[in-house]
């Protein structure tokens, strides 16, 4: 067995234990994927964009953006860098990552630029890829509770405040 093959399948994970240990569906996983090759487009289409100009802060700008778009690229869609020896390496480690540890990493990444020049290019190039991250701080919130649950946990509320307000009102009467 050759090293690229080694490589090829130790780039592969699981995808069952990976959904396993996230508690992402499957649905969800493609969304933030898709949202990540849409963030690299734009994070490379406007990082591009922004280095044509003659001020230094825009190019600084410009060329961490086309890294970012190297980065989600590489970590969300290693087919798009199948000639890099090191991507499905780079691919299954970010696959490890928690989602939390994802979105602060995105969103990161993506704030930066922002920061170091505030243009209208900037912005909305990093804007997809900081929703990529913001979609996976949300998968690390977890699911949404049921109604049932809510409602209980709202009624006991409820009584304990009525309880409270009985005893000030009988302290208050003696």
């Amino acid at each position: 067995m050759s090293s690229q093959d080694e490589q090829f399948q130790a780039g592969a994970p699981d995808p069952a234990a990976s959904s396993a240990d996230d508690g992402m569906t499957w649905w969800y996983r493609w969304l933030c994927r898709i949202a990540g090759v849409i963030g690299g487009l734009s994070c490379a289409f406007a990082g591009l964009w922004n280095c044509v100009t003659i001020n230094p802060l825009n190019i600084a700008a410009g060329v961490w953006m086309m890294l970012n778009a190297f980065v989600l690229f590489l970590c969300e869609a290693p087919f798009c860098c199948q000639f890099i020896e090191f991507a499905n390496a780079v691919s299954a480690r970010a696959d490890k990552l928690r989602p939390w540890q994802k979105a602060a990493f995105y969103c990161g990444m993506a704030v930066f630029p922002v920061v170091l020049s505030l243009t209208l290019t900037t912005l909305f190039g990093n804007a997809i890829a900081f929703a990529t991250g913001v979609l996976y701080g949300m998968s690390a919130l977890g699911k949404k509770g049921d109604a049932i649950s809510y409602a209980r946990i709202h009624q006991q509320q409820k009584q304990m405040d009525e309880e409270k307000l009985t005893g000030a009102l009988e302290g208050q009467a003696l």
